[in-house]
């Protein structure tokens, strides 16, 4: 097994020492350093463990004809350490593979975990999750879908790969109701609460684009 790439070079970052403590799925590094202050002196000593997780891409599935969005429910065992409900409601997402555009990766992800392939894809951003602990780093975009048929609960199936022990649920929600939710900060996870508050601040814009005929 490789272990993790090395860090980028640069000239106001001094790598004292870099082990891997952990290369499973993910590796974990330790890593002590000094990197250049605000004043332009050289830090003392640091010592911080990395998580290197690497690329990631997430979709937020939206249809403009019915004005909903589709979402996903699963079981998530970090959100249960840290005292929460641990099925949280997410958009489809996943792990680039090495080399991998995340424009690909999005497609793959949201075939696979809501059965749809977006018609065109709007860039959201690039944004770091966990910027204290963790290299990962999230390709966000919107994408245009027919959202599938749901019942009076929104429930519109079950998804996941059996391979993977996936279990998910799918469901359609209002745009208006979801992006009010994400504005009352009903969802704990971060990468759904951007995507909504995004598409908050364009709704009428992204609907009236992907509408017309």
């Amino acid at each position: 097994m490789t272990g993790p790439l090395p860090l980028p070079a640069r000239p106001d970052v001094t790598v004292e020492s870099d082990e891997t403590v952990w290369n499973g799925r993910f590796a974990l590094q330790r890593i002590k350093f000094r990197q250049r202050r605000f004043d332009g002196k050289m830090s003392g000593l640091r010592t911080w463990e990395l998580w290197r997780r690497g690329r990631a891409a997430a979709l937020l599935p939206y249809d403009p004809v019915a004005d909903s969005v589709v979402l996903i429910e699963q079981f998530r065992l970090p959100a249960l350490a840290a005292g929460i409900d641990p099925v949280t409601v997410e958009v489809p997402a996943g792990l680039c593979d090495p080399g991998e555009d995340p424009a690909t990766t999005l497609i793959r992800e949201t075939e696979e975990e809501v059965g749809l392939v977006p018609r065109r894809l709007l860039p959201i951003g690039d944004f770091l999750l966990s910027p204290g602990g963790s290299d990962e780093r999230v390709a966000l975009y919107v994408g245009e879908v027919t959202a599938p048929p749901a019942d009076a609960d929104g429930l519109a199936g079950t998804a996941g790969l059996a391979e993977e022990n996936e279990d998910i649920r799918i469901r359609v929600w209002p745009a208006a109701r979801a992006m009010a939710d994400a504005l009352d900060g009903k969802f704990p996870n971060v990468v759904t609460t951007l995507a909504l508050l995004w598409l908050a601040a364009r709704h009428a814009d992204i609907r009236r684009a992907w509408s017309a005929p």
